[in-house]
């Protein structure tokens, strides 16, 4: 969890001239007040941007989001660069929202089953709370709408895959299996749920149980198989006996 926070931070000072929440305090008091606050009034900002989001879709203004958080539009534009700049910022919040949710659930100390479903439901509470944040930034939107070189969804996929990498390593390591298949598993695997999620978001044919449910089952059927071709039986429903976790390092711990 630790590297997404610095992630976030590091592409949000990247991408704005703005303090963040990141940034160390000077030692001036008056300074460092005034940073704060507008550190929490541009995060409320955010906020309001997700709800315009939510009432206007992508093809949301800036207007909407000023209208939203009660200001004018000059106001806004004193935190914020540019529209750009907003949906950058929107960018990380979703990564924030995400990997919240996402990164207990992958780690927590239930069956593999369990921890599976636990895991998918994670991601799907997410763009079923926030269809249009998802949209916007795993179609290109983004991307298309304003100048904005970042791949927000990009770099989470690939973020995921490679601790989903580790983690599946770790345990075919632990059963004496070779782990040579983890990474390509761990790319497929985070694929597949991107795309059912998009699948969903337009379709909606069933609730988001039974596709969370459906997902869990493909995903345990293949590491069921792939463990009984190895003469390895794992009970679904029961906590191994070693729980492998996903560690997340900063850039500079990880070189």
């Amino acid at each position: 969890m630790t590297g997404v926070i610095e992630r976030v931070k590091r592409n949000s000072k990247q991408s704005s001239k703005h303090p963040t929440a990141g940034e160390a305090d000077t030692g001036d008091a008056r300074r460092d007040r005034w940073r704060k606050h507008r550190i929490a009034r541009r995060a409320e900002f955010v906020e309001a941007a997700l709800r315009a989001l939510d009432t206007h879709g992508p093809d949301l203004g800036m207007e909407d989001v000023a209208a939203e958080a009660g200001v004018t539009k000059p106001v806004l534009y004193r935190h914020f660069d540019d529209k750009a700049d907003l949906y950058v910022a929107l960018g990380q919040r979703g990564t924030e929202i995400l990997f919240q949710r996402l990164i207990p659930a992958i780690n927590s100390e239930l069956a593999p089953v369990p921890r599976i479903r636990m895991a998918l439901d994670s991601f799907f509470s997410v763009i079923e709370e926030h269809p249009n944040l998802y949209r916007l930034l795993a179609r290109g939107g983004l991307q298309e709408k304003v100048l904005v070189k970042s791949d927000v969804v990009a770099e989470d996929k690939e973020l995921i895959a490679t601790a989903l990498t580790a983690l599946l390593g770790d345990y075919m390591r632990m059963f004496n299996m070779d782990s040579g298949a983890a990474e390509p598993w761990a790319h497929g695997i985070v694929g597949m749920v991107q795309s059912t999620g998009e699948w969903w978001l337009d379709r909606r044919s069933m609730g988001r149980d039974s596709v969370v449910e459906y997902l869990t089952q493909i995903i345990w059927a293949a590491i069921d198989g792939l463990s009984r071709q190895q003469g390895i039986v794992i009970d679904p429903n029961l906590p191994l006996e070693e729980n492998k976790v996903v560690q997340m390092r900063r850039d500079s711990e990880a070189q």
